[in-house]
């Protein structure tokens, strides 16, 4: 993922374009300039200028996991044997690729990384489990809490 500029302060015009969009990336960019009383080019301009920067990384859909049958959301804390740059580097390129790692942090306190996985069964989720940390020597322990309820994903970053 690309750092963002240092070079490049948001000014009030940029917050109020980043709120809007962050809800709905699809609003047409002459509604974006009505409400933050801007010209539909100024927005464009701003919005290009930020992707640049690496202010925004991305534009994507959030999807109804149910509606795709993937019914199992495990948050799983993995502990590494040890914090070596080579180690780390290592599983966060594994955890990376692994389609089904919808999020991955690493964290302080005595766990290594947090995960979000999604997948469609408990027997998919054994075989991820198998694959990414029961069979890697890397990995000195993990824990696996399953969601009841995904009571709220996909927020917006509060900007002030």
């Amino acid at each position: 993922m690309k750092k963002p500029s240092t070079s490049r302060p948001l000014d009030d015009f940029d917050k109020a374009i980043l709120r809007l969009v962050q809800r709905d990336n699809r609003m047409p960019q002459r509604q974006i300039a009505d409400r933050v009383n801007l010209s539909a080019a100024a927005v464009q301009r701003r919005i290009a200028s930020m992707e640049k920067a690496g202010i925004i990384v991305a534009n994507s859909a959030e999807v109804d996991v149910h509606a795709v049958n993937m019914s199992i959301t495990a948050i799983v804390e993995i502990t590494m044997k040890d914090e070596r740059l080579e180690t780390v580097d290592n599983a966060k390129a594994l955890f990376r690729a692994a389609p089904e790692v919808q999020q991955c942090y690493y964290v302080t306190g005595g766990t290594s990384f947090l995960l979000v996985i999604v997948t469609k069964d408990v027997m998919t989720y054994e075989d991820i489990t198998r694959r990414l940390f029961a069979t890697n020597e890397s990995v000195e322990s993990y824990r696996s809490l399953i969601a009841l309820d995904r009571v709220k994903t996909g927020s917006a970053i509060t900007i002030p």
